[in-house]
C-alpha cells in the first residue's frame, strides 16, 4: 500500500504542475526530481544525468528527426494540391465523391509526414477551401479531415511509433510493418462510412463537375507519382530489410529534397524554415523522452510499476477487461494531454501490465496508437480539433460535434483490433521470419 500512495501523491503533484501550465517535459522531470529525493534514496542528480544520457544516446532516435525533416520538407511543396488535382477525377462515381479526397489524401500524406497534426493541417489547407466552394457539406468535410488527419500517427513512418518503440525497446521496422494493414483498415473504415452517409443524404453531396478520360485522368494523377514512388522507396527499403529505419529516413530527406528542388519550391528560406521546424519538434519530442525517461527510473526506484502489476495479476482480470480499463484511461488522459506526451508518461508504467498479462508489445503498440488517435479529436486538448478550428474558423465544440462520427468509427477499431490482432502481427510474423 505504501507504494500506491507515493504512487498517488506523484500524481497529484504532476496533475498540479500541468495544471498550472508548466512544460510537460519539464512536469515529467519536476515529479521525477521530487519522487527521487523524497521516496528513494538514490543520488538524484547522478540519476538524473545519467538517465538523460543514457535516453538520449540511441541510434534508434535519430529517425525520429530526419523523418520529421521528410514531412517538413515535403509540407513546404505544392503536394496537397497536387493531391486534390490527382485524385479526384478518379473518385467522381463513389458516393461522397471528393470526399474520400481527404481521407485517401490524409492517407498518402500520412505515409510522408508521420504526424497527425501535420496531415490535418497540409490536406485541410487545400481541401477545406475547394470542398466549401463546390457546395459540398460542412460538417461531413470537418469530420472526414478530422478523422482520417490522425492517420498520420499509425501509418509508417509514423513518429508515435518511433517514440513508442524508443521507450519501450521495441523493434521499430517490426513496429511500422505492423502499422500498415490497420492503417489501411482505418482508411476502407472511413471511407465506407463515407459511402453509407452519402447514400443516405444524397443531397448533401453535389453532382460530379468532373468528367475527363482515363488518359486524362493518369496525367492530372502525374504529379502523385513521384510522391508514391518515395513512399514506396521509404517504406520498401524497411519492410524488405534493405534498410534500417533510420537508413529509410535519411532516404527519404534526400528524396524530399529531390522533389521539392524538382517541384520548384526548394528554395534557402524554405530549406532553412524546414530546418528550424525539424529542429523545434524534434527537440520537444526529445525533451519529453528525457523526462519521460527520468520519471521511469524514479518509478523504477519506488517499486510502484512491480507494485502495479502485482496488483493487476492478483485481481486475475482478463486481457480484454484490462484492455477496457486502459481504454478508458488513454481517453481521459487524451482530454489534457498530447499524443506523444501520453505515450511517453504511460509506457514504462503500463508495460510490465500487459507483459504480466502475455500482451504481445508489438501489437500493444498498435493499440495504443489507434487509441491516441481518438484522443486527438477528443476535446478539450484535440490537436486535429484545433487545426480545423483555424481553417474553418467555427468554434471548438462545432467542429468537435461534426468530428463525432469518425469519433466512433475510430472506437469502433479497437473492439476489431482485440478480437483480431493478427492485423497488426500479420505481416511482421510472415516478413520478419524469412
Amino acid at each position: 500500500m505504501e507504494q500506491i500512495a507515493i504512487g498517488l501523491a506523484l500524481l497529484a503533484v504532476m496533475f498540479a504542475l500541468l495544471a498550472s501550465g508548466v512544460w510537460v517535459a519539464i512536469s515529467l522531470l519536476g515529479v521525477g526530481m521530487v519522487g527521487m529525493m523524497l521516496f528513494t534514496p538514490a543520488p538524484t542528480g547522478m540519476a538524473l544525468a545519467t538517465t538523460v544520457w543514457g535516453a538520449s544516446d540511441n541510434w534508434a532516435l535519430t529517425a525520429l528527426p530526419l523523418f520529421i525533416w521528410m514531412a517538413e520538407i515535403l509540407f513546404r511543396t505544392r503536394l496537397a494540391e497536387d493531391m486534390f488535382t490527382g485524385l479526384a477525377p478518379w473518385l467522381t462515381r463513389l458516393p461522397g465523391r471528393l470526399l474520400h479526397v481527404n481521407i485517401l489524401g490524409c492517407g498518402i500524406f500520412a505515409a510522408v509526414s508521420g504526424s497527425s497534426s501535420a496531415t490535418c493541417a497540409t490536406i485541410g489547407k487545400m481541401s477545406m477551401p475547394e470542398l466549401m466552394r463546390r457546395g459540398y457539406d460542412e460538417k461531413m468535410a470537418i469530420c472526414t479531415l478530422a478523422g482520417s488527419g490522425t492517420l498520420g500517427l499509425l501509418i509508417p513512418p509514423s513518429i508515435m511509433l518511433i517514440v513508442y518503440g524508443f521507450v519501450a525497446e521495441v523493434s521499430i521496422a517490426r513496429l511500422f510493418i505492423a502499422g500498415f494493414l490497420p492503417g489501411i483498415m482505418l482508411i476502407i473504415m472511413f471511407m465506407s462510412y463515407t459511402v453509407m452517409w452519402a447514400l443516405m443524404n444524397p443531397d448533401k453531396t453535389p453532382p460530379s463537375d468532373i468528367e475527363i478520360g482515363f488518359a486524362e485522368k493518369l496525367y492530372a494523377s502525374r504529379r502523385l507519382i513521384p510522391v508514391m514512388c518515395l513512399i514506396v522507396g521509404v517504406l520498401g527499403s524497411i519492410y524488405t530489410g534493405v534498410a534500417t529505419p533510420t537508413e529509410a529516413a535519411a532516404i527519404g530527406v534526400a528524396g524530399a529534397l529531390l522533389l521539392s528542388w524538382a517541384f520548384g519550391s526548394l528554395t534557402w528560406g524554405n530549406f532553412a524554415s524546414a530546418v528550424m521546424g525539424a529542429t523545434r519538434t524534434s527537440c520537444m519530442i526529445i525533451l519529453i523522452i528525457n523526462g519521460a525517461a527520468f520519471l521511469s527510473i524514479t518509478m523504477g526506484f519506488t517499486g510502484i510499476p512491480r507494485t502495479l502489476a502485482g496488483w493487476i495479476v492478483s485481481m486475475d482480470l482478463s486481457v480484454y477487461t484490462l484492455l477496457f480499463v486502459l481504454t478508458i484511461v488513454y481517453l481521459v488522459l487524451g482530454c489534457f494531454l498530447d499524443g506523444t506526451s501520453i505515450v511517453v508518461l504511460t509506457t514504462g508504467i503500463i508495460q510490465p501490465m500487459i507483459q504480466a498479462a502475455g500482451i504481445d508489445v508489438v501489437w500493444y503498440g498498435i493499440y495504443i496508437v489507434v487509441v491516441v488517435e481518438v484522443a486527438q479529436i477528443t476535446p478539450p486538448v484535440g490537436f486535429n480539433l484545433f487545426v480545423l478550428q483555424h481553417f474553418t474558423g467555427r468554434n471548438i465544440l462545432y467542429v468537435a460535434q461534426a468530428s463525432l462520427p469518425f469519433f466512433f468509427v475510430l472506437l469502433a477499431a479497437i473492439p476489431i483490433l482485440v478480437a483480431f490482432p493478427q492485423i497488426a502481427l500479420w505481416l511482421p510474423t510472415t516478413m520478419l521470419s524469412r
